[in-house]
């Protein structure tokens, strides 16, 4: 009963998507909707992308590499040059990703969730405030429009899709404080139906974060049941 609930559930998932999708995208074509076609195709590309991603599911990654090939050309037609060639990077972390994702785990296995490590954590900070001051100096040099939050987005991203490819659980936390950035950035820029994206994103963010939560706990369960268990053998044996 709970599998068919899940199985019904998903095609609900499925269903609400591609209405939404082929509305937005029905509306722009016949010019009921006043919207850039790139950014809709963008904004349909990316929630696939990141439902897919909250659920673990490896289509996640190409559906991800096509978004990230719209928002190129979106970005370079509003001066986002960080914007632009972070989507460039993202294109090659989503390939690693793709295959980090189904042979990092065990005996070249699917990949599980786990948490960040104290001393990645450190180095990642470092890295990531160095990136952000040297960047920011770069785009007020290009006469970026917004260099200091362009750059901290682009920096906050890198770090939260690194943090994605390797299926930690932290990539979430990263994730929804950087679409937080991004939602007043791309409204700034009139960049509407982009900032609402971002709002989906984080909510988005939220649910993944509770879902890859539950799945932490569930194995730590496991694992420990399985201690248990052997222990319980071991001192059985000794008896």
């Amino acid at each position: 009963m709970t599998a068919m609930l899940k199985g019904a559930g998903r095609w609900l998932d499925w269903a609400a998507i591609t209405t939404s999708s082929v509305v937005l995208i029905g509306g722009v074509a016949l010019g009921i909707l006043p919207l850039n076609m790139t950014e809709v195709l963008g904004f349909v590309t990316g929630a696939i992308s990141v439902w897919l991603t909250v659920k673990q599911n490896i289509w996640n990654w190409p559906i991800g590499i096509i978004n990230n090939l719209f928002f190129v050309v979106l970005f370079l037609s509003s001066q986002l040059y960080a914007d632009m060639g972070l989507q460039i990077v993202y294109i090659v972390l989503s390939v690693l990703g793709w295959y980090w994702w189904l042979h990092g785990g065990d005996h070249q296995g699917r990949m599980p969730v786990t948490h960040l490590k104290l001393p990645t954590l450190l180095v990642l900070g470092l890295l990531g405030t160095l990136s952000c001051w040297e960047l920011t100096l770069f785009l007020q040099s290009v006469n970026d429009t917004a260099p200091f939050l362009d750059a901290l987005t682009t920096v906050l991203s890198l770090v939260a899709q690194y943090l994605l490819t390797r299926k930690l659980l932290e990539n979430w936390y990263v994730w929804i404080a950087t679409d937080i950035i991004y939602i007043g950035l791309y409204a700034y820029k009139n960049l509407y139906l982009t900032s609402v994206l971002y709002f989906i994103f984080m909510v988005m963010c939220v649910v993944g974060w509770w879902g890859w939560r539950k799945t932490v706990a569930v194995k730590s369960q496991k694992r420990a049941e399985v201690s248990e268990t052997a222990r319980w053998v071991a001192e059985t044996e000794g008896w």
